[in-house]
């Protein structure tokens, strides 16, 4: 092996080691990234709740920081973690017990909790969620890719989630967001 052999041997174990460094630092692949999740109620999100007949009862409520609302005749009720769906059957059950004969709810959102963008975007920030929103809808909003932004994934942390997975985007299919994620649009190396 010559002199300029090894010097090239030398610097091609460099460049793979500061690039095995790059990738060793990406957050790891979703196990399940286009799979719509049915939403779940959270503290700040606010309710339109209608009980037919009730007119008194019938308002709209936010979700407090301890994951409740407070309902007249039934006090604290706790609302976090669940779906529309569950909660107007949870409150349906509860108005029966002694309240209400036959009685109907409705639930309904009014308000999402916003989505985050940062990284490589136009504009970072806070943006309104809406359902069925997907990362490159979020991405657009934000004022799209930057000219240096890694346009084959996202790094996305989940509301709740302590850690961020990594979303790939050329997949052709959508990523659906949930209210309160943060994607992050990262830099291309190359």
């Amino acid at each position: 092996m010559n002199k300029r052999h090894a010097v090239i041997c030398a610097a091609s174990l460099a460049l793979t080691g500061s690039l095995a460094g790059c990738v060793g630092g990406t957050p790891p692949l979703a196990l399940d990234p286009y799979a719509t999740n049915e939403y779940r109620l959270e503290a700040a999100d606010q309710l339109r709740i209608t009980v037919f007949g009730e007119p008194a009862l019938s308002r709209n409520y936010v979700i407090t920081t301890a994951g409740d609302i407070a309902f007249p005749l039934l006090g604290d009720v706790p609302a976090s973690g669940k779906t529309a769906n569950e909660f107007s059957a949870f409150l349906t059950s509860k108005l029966a017990d002694g309240y209400l004969n036959d009685p109907r709810v409705n639930v309904e959102v009014l308000n999402f909790r916003p989505v985050y963008v940062l990284g490589e975007v136009g504009r970072s920030g806070e943006f309104k969620y809406k359902p069925e929103l997907t990362a490159l809808q979020a991405v657009a909003l934000a004022g799209g890719f930057t000219y240096r932004a890694d346009r084959r994934r996202v790094f996305i942390r989940r509301a709740g989630d302590d850690k961020e997975f990594t979303y790939e985007l050329d997949q052709g299919r959508a990523i659906y967001l949930r209210p309160g994620d943060t994607i992050r649009v990262g830099e291309r190396y190359f």
